[in-house]
């Protein structure tokens, strides 16, 4: 069975979250709402649905999504039961009417095959009221290589429009990044394990962005920065052997790129960037890299004279 777990904070878009699951047409699954210690107590709304869906809630009198969201993310998956797969749904974003059916009509097909599955999504702007294309996918598809046109910005992923192994979950659990920036795209790295993830496009997730939201605000730049840069140094140190010579060579880029924008880069990380370029020589990337390297240090003599 199916776990659809809401991480509830944010009342505004709510309403429309709880009717998309309504509005279901395979009622197969349960829903689990972790209530954030918000100012905005849901209990009146939920009301309304607790006849029309399977719904267990709980509101935690501590806030954690304001230090921690992952911790919170974590609370709300140990309310699950028994069931095998779970998707977390933000209390703003919303399922096309088909998600679940489609899910369970993929089920005999992915089974043992993929512990990630996906649908597809589309981008909703409170600001200007507009939506975005439709982001599909291969419908098998390494969690390497979804990363990577991620990385080239190429297409797009966030935690809603994804389903996961329950058990994949408590066996690598999600990396507490600050604002979970990134903790999904490390989830899928590491909860698919060697499988590839699993698309149905004929379905879609829809992700709303608004003023209000994690990746809709600019208040909160810094810590995406440094949350950026954290993941990339996790890619460079545990990931690098599972991309392309290319593909390496574009992930060290980009570490280097966001490890500078925050902060000064350690001796002992220009010696593995630089032992890195030698390995998997390329004329044009170790030229960049060298031009960097020099400019950097130019810049710290200059300062500290």
């Amino acid at each position: 069975m199916l776990a659809i777990l809401i991480p509830y904070y944010k009342i505004n878009a709510f309403k429309e979250t709880l009717v998309s699951l309504v509005n279901q047409t395979d009622k197969n699954f349960k829903v689990y709402i972790g209530d954030d210690a918000s100012p905005e107590n849901p209990e009146q709304l939920l009301q309304e649905y607790r006849g029309k869906l399977s719904i267990k809630y709980a509101r935690f009198t501590e806030n954690l999504g304001g230090a921690s969201l992952v911790e919170h993310w974590d609370r709300c998956v140990a309310m699950t039961e028994n069931e095998e797969w779970i998707m977390i749904l933000g209390d703003d974003d919303f399922l096309g009417a088909n998600v679940v059916e489609t899910f369970y009509n993929n089920l005999n097909v992915f089974r043992n095959k993929a512990n990630v599955v996906r649908f597809a999504s589309q981008m909703i702007y409170d600001k200007d009221n507009s939506v975005s294309q439709v982001y599909k996918h291969p419908v098998w598809e390494k969690a390497k290589d979804s990363f990577y046109r991620k990385h080239k910005g190429l297409t797009r992923s966030s935690l809603s429009e994804h389903v996961f192994l329950k058990r994949q979950y408590m066996k690598y659990k999600f990396y507490n990044y600050p604002l979970a920036w990134f903790s999904d795209d490390r989830a899928w790295l590491e909860f698919s394990e060697k499988l590839p993830v699993y698309t149905m496009n004929d379905a879609k997730v829809y992700i709303r962005v608004s003023p209000e939201s994690i990746s809709g605000k600019h208040d909160n730049l810094e810590l995406k920065r440094i949350s950026s840069s954290m993941f990339y140094n996790y890619l460079v140190r545990q990931k690098l052997d599972d991309f392309t010579k290319v593909e390496s060579i574009e992930i060290a880029k980009g570490y280097l790129e966001r490890a500078l924008a925050i902060r000064k880069v350690k001796a002992k990380e220009w010696l593995f960037l630089w032992c890195f370029h030698t390995k998997r020589f390329s004329k044009p990337s170790f030229k960049k890299f060298s031009k960097t390297f020099l400019k950097y240090i130019f810049k710290k003599n200059r300062y500290y004279h």
